[in-house]
């Protein structure tokens, strides 16, 4: 039998409101690639930050290579040869690439030999990127490469991932999936979490399934089914998406020839963009990660306000140099791609955090609050999206990733706007919790409500979008309709390779 790397047994970690973990026990081999599998708030992130000495479990046993093992913090986990990629990335804002692998990795390496170790990895595996750069000026995207680059470079014997494709593009996933499979070969064991059932089956050879904080299943994933996992993971399977022919009206948002110097030196030039989105039909941008996505995010939300101010006109009103406020008293609200500092403030309640896009419980006369309203608010939110939080006083950071996203997207859905952009929907969010964010999105523009969709999963953006255009290196592709949309040609216009010239579809649109 194949030896056996780490064993649980009975982990069990309470917080004041939930049990995280109950009584948990598992077992991963050598060279075996061991999906955890399991809805939101299942447990799964806290097991992980357990075995990574992140979090102390309050009761249970931990087996590394056959040796009992109290693991105290990351450090300690890292000496015995664990790694692990976060979720919500541990990465220092101020610091560049470098210097934050150089962190974790041998004291005794110079930076210059770290950087030198960044590029051949990145090269390597196929996850560019410039050692040099500070954090702080990386995408979401970019800063996952980042995460991943360290772990790998610890040369680890076990490799947590905790979502670690959520928003890489399928090119880079493939390429990950040939390193994770040479890994295991070596015989490297390998924790693996992910929403995507599709993943699962194609990489893993084990599977522990959660629900509640409790292993309520294990199975092969290879012999199993898309189907049957959701019933593992969830009891069903999700409803299908009903998609209609949309009915587009007025133009809600216009983006004529926006060029924009990068404000960040390590940012993207954004060229002679032009878009438009219509009432009533959703508008897909695809590309990978740091080819001006979250530039133009900021010059269409207002955060970016050096744009011509006849470059971004929303209702028929030159908005360029308009702040975020203003702009969203015209009906648009925005969810952008960092849940936790952009999104929400991870100290406050969900309550308050209502605060950063709502301003109905301030006293127009005195500027008071009325928590009350926000509470009520907040609860509605979280009962119509099934968020899994203690309550509307739970704090933004005790939520997990998929179910903060819930309710973020929730809060902007909420408030009924007309026009809605959103970056990365369903990032980290389970197959369930995905069809319900979807079928939001869809009923919010069967509604009238103009959207923009900015997503690096080219399968939610054919299920969801009417139209598509691509980004690459800060310019926009003519648009697409879903019909003419296929992930070869889109995989293909993400390097930049599209035509010129609009097509007669984008003729007739405009």
């Amino acid at each position: 039998m194949t030896e056996t790397l780490l064993s649980l047994r009975d982990i069990t970690k309470r917080y004041p409101s939930v049990v995280a973990n109950d009584h948990v026990s598992l077992d991963v081999k050598k060279g075996e690639i061991h999906a955890v599998l399991g809805e939101n708030g299942a447990g799964k992130s806290t097991l992980m930050k357990i075995i990574y000495g992140a979090v102390k479990a309050d009761e249970g046993r931990l087996f590394f290579n056959g040796q009992e093992t109290l693991i105290r913090n990351p450090q300690e986990a890292r000496q015995l040869g664990i790694s692990m990629v976060f979720q919500h990335f541990s990465l220092f804002d101020t610091l560049s690439v470098a210097e934050n692998v150089w962190l974790g990795l041998d004291r005794s390496l110079s930076l210059a030999v770290v950087t030198e170790k960044i590029l051949q990895t990145a090269s390597s595996y196929g996850l560019d990127i410039d050692p040099k750069r500070p954090v702080y000026s990386l995408s979401v995207g970019e800063m996952q490469r980042v995460e991943i680059i360290r772990s790998l470079l610890n040369n680890p014997h076990l490799l947590i991932l905790d979502e670690p494709t959520s928003v890489l593009t399928p090119q880079a996933v493939d390429k990950l999936f040939v390193v994770l499979n040479q890994l295991a070969a070596e015989g490297k064991s390998i924790l693996y979490i992910s929403h995507k059932l599709h993943e699962i089956r194609a990489l893993c050879t084990a599977c522990t399934v959660m629900r509640g904080g409790i292993v309520t299943g294990s199975c092969n994933p290879q012999e199993e089914t898309n189907d049957s996992l959701s019933r593992l993971m969830i009891g069903s399977m999700p409803p299908a998406l009903s998609v209609r022919a949309h009915k587009p009206g007025q133009v809600v948002l216009r983006v004529d020839h926006l060029t924009l110097n990068k404000s960040d030196p390590f940012g993207v030039d954004l060229n002679d963009i032009q878009l438009q989105v219509q009432s009533g039909e959703i508008l897909g941008i695809a590309g990978v990660s740091g080819n001006g996505q979250q530039e133009l995010l900021y010059a269409l939300s207002g955060e970016d306000r050096r744009a011509e101010s006849n470059c971004v006109v929303l209702f028929d009103k030159a908005v360029g140099h308009w702040p975020p406020q203003k702009r969203r008293e015209l009906g648009l609200h925005f969810v952008p791609e960092e849940r936790l500092g952009r999104g929400a403030v991870p100290e406050l309640s969900l309550s308050q955090n209502l605060l950063l896009t709502r301003k109905e419980a301030v006293s127009k006369n005195i500027g008071w609050l009325n928590m009350n309203t926000l509470e009520v608010q907040a609860q509605h939110i979280i009962d119509a999206f099934q968020v899994k939080a203690s309550g509307p006083n739970a704090l933004a950071k005790s939520l997990s990733g998929g179910n903060l996203q819930k309710f973020l997207v929730g809060r902007e859905i909420d408030a009924t706007p007309k026009l809605l952009i959103i970056s990365q929907p369903t990032w980290g969010v389970d197959i369930g919790a995905s069809a319900q964010i979807r079928a939001a999105i869809l009923a919010l523009r069967d509604a009238g409500c103009a959207v923009l969709v900015v997503s690096e999963e080219l399968d939610e953006l054919m299920e969801l979008s009417d139209r598509l255009q691509v980004i690459a290196n800060g310019s926009l592709s003519p648009s697409l309709t879903r019909q003419e949309a296929d992930v070869s040609l889109i995989g293909t216009w993400m390097s930049g390779l599209w035509p010129q010239q609009p097509t007669e579809r984008e003729h007739a649109a405009s």
